[in-house]
């Protein structure tokens, strides 16, 4: 059997195909709300790792740095030590003031170089035990958000293990439904969807109100909504409106809502009355 052509259908089967499409996207909708923040929070921990780890990585570095400083100043200090070593051998060999005073500057110089090297070892190995601190510290929150991490994706993986199944299910009775509805009210009605607050692109009337934004709609327009011949919009949400009959929505009538509150009203009044005669 050939398939129908979905610009074939009635505005009739148009909507009330849109209203069945509409349950099952919403259907969808809370199964991943039962999610909740979760998947945001697996992001914001997977994001702070990345940073973390960057961090750390950086830190290392400035380490490392630090230490071949440190390295190096050890060596010109060794290579001062040497040099003033050398000189002092030579004062004894002197033949005249002038060399005498080289020799004493040149010292006085190695001097100062070992001086300012030891300066600068100090200065390295305080910026070394500080940075060693903020690794530490830096290592502990990565652990710390590793762990956290672990625990939010395995209630995530539960969460979507257990909905899996029927989502999956949904999201094909959705793609079928969605085959039989004409490609332009299809757009139409994702677009109204994506910009309803509560998902919602095809509402049926409630109470002679819309039922997304429960705005009162006029007589007449409640009629050309029941005789199913155009497709009507809110004119103050713009959802497209059905009738609850054709939605299969069983709404009761003002009478019966009436009776419903006599009967309530006088079951009060009973049980008020043998308080009384109780008393």
């Amino acid at each position: 059997m050939a398939k129908k052509d979905p610009t074939d259908l009635s505005v009739e089967e148009k909507l009330k195909t849109l209203y069945q499409l509409q349950t099952a996207l919403s259907s969808i909708d809370e199964k991943r709300a039962l999610r909740g923040e979760l998947p945001l929070e697996v992001q914001d921990l997977e994001d702070e790792i990345e940073g973390l780890t960057t961090r750390i990585e950086k830190i290392k570095t400035d380490i490392a740095e630090f230490q071949s400083a440190v390295a190096e100043k050890k060596t010109q200090i060794e290579q001062a030590q040497t040099s003033v070593a050398r000189y002092k051998n030579q004062l004894n060999d002197v033949k005249n003031n002038r060399e005498y005073d080289t020799l004493s500057k040149e010292i006085e110089y190695q001097s100062l170089e070992i001086e300012l090297c030891n300066k600068k070892i100090r200065e390295a190995a305080s910026c070394i035990n500080e940075k060693t601190e903020e690794l530490k510290t830096n290592e502990d929150a990565l652990a710390e958000r590793k762990s956290d991490l672990e625990v939010k994706k395995g209630e995530l993986h539960e969460i979507i293990e257990e909905t899996k199944a029927e989502e999956e299910r949904l999201q094909q009775k959705v793609s079928e439904l969605e085959a039989k509805i004409d490609p332009r009210l299809l757009t139409s009605f994702k677009r109204i969807r994506k910009n309803a607050r509560n998902g919602l692109g095809i509402v049926y009337v409630q109470r002679d109100a819309c039922g997304g934004c429960f705005n009162k709609i006029p007589p007449q327009r409640q009629l050309d909504i029941k005789m199913h011949k155009k497709i009507i919009v809110c004119e103050y949400c713009g959802r497209i409106m059905i009738d609850p009959e054709l939605a299969g929505v069983k709404v009761e009538t003002p009478a019966a809502e009436e009776k419903k509150k006599s009967t309530r009203k006088r079951a009060i009044r009973k049980t008020a009355k043998t308080d009384e005669e109780e008393g």
